[in-house]
């Protein structure tokens, strides 16, 4: 039993890894072009791309966070070389297989959005085999003979067997397994691929992928011919990547944009996005701007005006109140000396404890003339605690929030708010 509970406990963990891993997997199928670069083919004169091949790759991704990545490919195709220079006739063709371990670098999530097209860098090792083929004979088997005025003929090139013999052409059939006289070389080796390449976004989990790479190989006989440094390969690839996992979440895939667009935080029946009057107390009937009722048009909404019945163009005080010239002077008197006391004590060096200093004059002042003022609409907002009064510490409460965007308040009406706070 403790056998079988091993089992199934290792069983457990085993589904868990593969799931989450099976969230980063993808697979890349990809083909494109082989170039050839070693000793056989340097001398030759044709077209540098006449000995491009076919090749093949099959493989499968796994993403490590944002840029990192490992993968597992397959590949398959053809190499060639052919040397049409009159001091050298070689050719080989090779049927290559094998495959690859490989590590890449992806910059398409820096950032907080995915990019549509990034860059992505890749280097790997790997194993192949090969087995080099050479087209020395037609198909009649008769040997090719190269010849100094460029033909190619039936016999070796002599005075007397030029009348004898016949010309013929190359079949492009490589019947001839090629072999070294000296040595019985290996026909697999080990190689290096480095590449780099661009990823395109298609949708639907899926990718472009176009790339090209360098691939080093351990050994100098790929083309049978040993004579200097180990033969590598150029290839250039475009293929599709299917990505099974689900897609990466972006900055703002928690946001429920859909509630933020019909939200109404002071549940007065109009959008906020439409709310020319945020902070409307419940209640209050407000028009389709979401703002109270002002029938005398002085700038006080009906439901917090102390003087319902204000004439037009008269100046009022916060609570919808005429103010009469006397009072006005008065007020602006006071409001002469409050600039010349903001400007020295809080413009130049605003600090919370100054705001407390002004705070508790202001209730000194309320205790010694019982009188206490009404907080403009506008203002209702600030006042956190519902005490009636604007604090030092709502004041910087209503600046943070300002700043986090967690209330209505811009630029113009903190500056209203720190005014009323100072006349309060």
């Amino acid at each position: 039993m403790k056998r079988i509970s091993t089992k199934l406990s290792f069983l457990a963990v085993c589904l868990v890894v593969i799931n989450t891993s099976f969230a980063q997997l993808s697979v890349t199928a990809q083909a494109g072009g082989l170039k050839f670069l070693g000793d056989v083919g340097r001398k030759s004169n044709a077209n540098f791309f006449s000995d491009v091949r076919l090749g093949y790759n099959l493989g499968v991704e796994y993403r490590i966070g944002k840029i990192l990545g490992v993968g597992i490919e397959g590949m398959y195709g053809t190499l060639a070389g052919t040397d049409n220079d009159k001091s050298s006739h070689l050719n080989f063709q090779s049927k290559i297989s094998g495959g690859a371990v490989n590590l890449f670098a992806f910059f398409d999530r820096l950032g907080e959005k995915e990019k549509d097209v990034a860059p992505y860098i890749t280097a790997g090792f790997g194993y192949m085999m090969f087995d080099p083929y050479g087209d020395l004979r037609d198909k009649n088997t008769t040997l090719y003979n190269y010849w100094s005025d460029g033909s190619i003929r039936n016999l070796q090139e002599s005075p007397a067997n030029e009348p004898l013999s016949t010309i013929i052409k190359r079949d492009y059939t490589y019947e001839t397994q090629l072999k070294d006289s000296v040595k019985n070389y290996a026909r697999n080796t080990f190689y290096i691929p480095l590449g780099i390449g661009a990823k395109f976004q298609m949708g639907f989990r899926t990718s472009l992928r176009v790339g090209v790479s360098y691939n080093l190989c351990m050994s100098d006989y790929i083309d049978n011919y040993k004579k200097g440094g180990n033969d590598s390969w150029a290839s250039a690839n475009i293929g599709i990547n299917v990505h099974f996992g689900k897609k990466a979440k972006d900055a703002y895939s928690n946001v429920d944009f859909k509630a933020v667009d019909n939200s109404d935080t002071d549940g007065d029946g109009v959008k906020d996005l439409d709310d020319r009057c945020l902070g409307t107390p419940k209640g209050v009937k407000v028009d389709g701007k979401g703002c109270p009722e002002d029938k005398d048009d002085d700038g006080v909404f009906d439901y917090m005006d102390k003087e319902l019945t204000t004439k037009k163009g008269a100046r009022v005080d916060g609570n919808g109140v005429t103010i009469n010239e006397e009072e006005l002077a008065k007020r602006q008197l006071a409001w002469d000396s409050l600039s010349v006391e903001r400007s020295e004590g809080f413009n130049n060096a605003p600090s919370l404890s100054y705001l407390k200093e002004v705070e508790a004059k202001s209730k000194e002042n309320q205790a010694k003339t019982g009188k206490a003022s009404t907080i403009p609409a506008e203002f209702i907002e600030a006042d956190y605690n519902k005490d009636g009064t604007i604090s030092a510490a709502e004041i910087t409460k209503a600046i943070d929030g300002f700043f986090e965007g967690e209330n209505s308040f811009n630029v113009e009406k903190i500056n209203k708010l720190i005014d009323y706070f100072f006349e309060q």
